[in-house]
């Protein structure tokens, strides 16, 4: 899967079977706010796309040495489900 990064519109973008995933996000201070995710409404449930979408946008924040803040529901759900992330979370932030 590739992911763009819309560093205008502030999201992360793509495409799976011609419909569009989007993750926008937000960057202060080597913080990377997850903040709103979109996906294709027929397909309300297609959580597989979005954690591995999110598998890759972590892997990218990792290298540059970034935490991440899930703020998104979704986001959060990834984080719980996946302990192995949560090093990546902000000094005192418990999910």
């Amino acid at each position: 899967m590739e992911i763009k990064d819309n560093a205008f519109n502030r999201q992360f973008e793509s495409t799976v079977n011609g419909k569009p995933y989007v993750i926008e996000y937000s960057i202060q201070e080597r913080k990377l706010f997850l903040t709103k995710i979109h996906q294709p409404e027929e397909i309300p449930e297609d959580d597989e796309v979005i954690n591995n979408m999110i598998k890759q946008i972590l892997s990218d924040a990792e290298d540059k040495r970034w935490r991440v803040m899930p703020i998104h529901p979704k986001a959060v759900t990834f984080f719980r489900k996946n302990p192995a992330y949560k090093g990546m979370l902000p000094p005192g932030i418990r999910l």
